[in-house]
This record gives structure tokens, sequence and C-alpha cells, in this order.
């Protein structure tokens, strides 16, 4: 099968996707986060794709691993000052690149990943749109005595992707 990132252009089978140490590499970050920030931050990655050019995985595991300590410890550091950076602070600061890119505010491709922890640093836990503010999807409550159903568990876990 032949996949196509609509997000940097890179192109490639989806067998060697997982072959490739590179692409392994970033797709073991992504599945570590959560479903909404890990499809945000792909779409970040984006914003480092050179001019007509692909970004490729080397470069994309790369630039996602300089972010995954901050994003495990959840804070940024800013002129050495460490700023809280829960999950809906990078959903925040990613969001926010992407709209910057689409209203022309910002400067690609980005070198570096200042300008969103400038974003992280200043937010301050407000700027978080309804859709991610939603409670995951959960599965219906069993009756008392009675097992949680792996199905209806399972189904929950796949609508709270959905919806990341």
């Amino acid at each position: 099968m032949i996949t196509r990132c609509p997000n940097c252009g890179a192109v490639a089978s989806l067998d060697s996707l997982l072959a490739g140490e590179d692409a392994a590499d970033l797709l073991v970050m992504v599945a570590a986060l959560d479903a909404g920030v890990g499809k945000a931050a792909l779409r970040y990655l984006g914003l480092f794709r050179p001019g007509k050019g692909r970004l490729t995985f080397s470069r994309s595991a790369k630039l996602l691993g300089e972010l995954m300590p901050d994003m495990q410890r959840q804070a940024v550091s800013r002129g050495g000052v460490d700023y809280p950076a829960p999950p809906a602070a990078w959903l925040y600061g990613f969001q926010t690149a992407l709209e910057a890119r689409d209203t022309g505010r910002l400067k690609l491709p980005l070198k570096s990943h200042g300008w969103l922890y400038e974003v992280m640093a200043a937010w301050d836990g407000s700027g978080v749109l309804p859709q991610e503010q939603a409670a995951p999807a959960t599965a219906p409550t069993p009756k008392p005595g009675q097992a949680a159903s792996k199905t209806l568990a399972a189904a929950a876990a796949l609508e709270g992707l959905r919806r990341g």
C-alpha cells in the first residue's frame, strides 16, 4: 500500500514506512502521545517542510524527538524559566502555529521550535479550543456485578481517537 502524507508530502509504501528506522521512530513517538496532540504535532512538523521539497522521516523524527522530553515532563523552558505545558498547552501551541501559517504571520519553513515555545510560555490555560476540551469518550458503565464489555471499551477508545 502506497501512502502519501498530506502534511509533509512524503510518499512511501506502508511496508517501507514500518521497516524504515526513522519512520518507525516517528510512529513510536506519535503513538506515545495523546491522539489529539499527536495529530497536531504531525501537522506542526509540516511547518518545517522545505519550500517545494519533502520533509524526510529522518528530519521529522529528529524534530519531534527534540520536543518529546518537554512533552513528557509537561513543561517548556524560555529564558531560564520553566512554564507548565500540559497536553492542552501543546495543542494550543501547535494550533496557534498553524493559524499563524494560514494568516501569513509565520515565515516558513521554520528552523527551530523557538516560536512555538514563545507561544507556549505565554499560554494562560484559556486558549484551548472547545473541541479539545471535550472529555474523551468512555465506555458505558456496567451494571453492578457485571464485567465491562471489551467490545464497548474498544469502541469507546476508537471514538476517543477519532475525536482527537
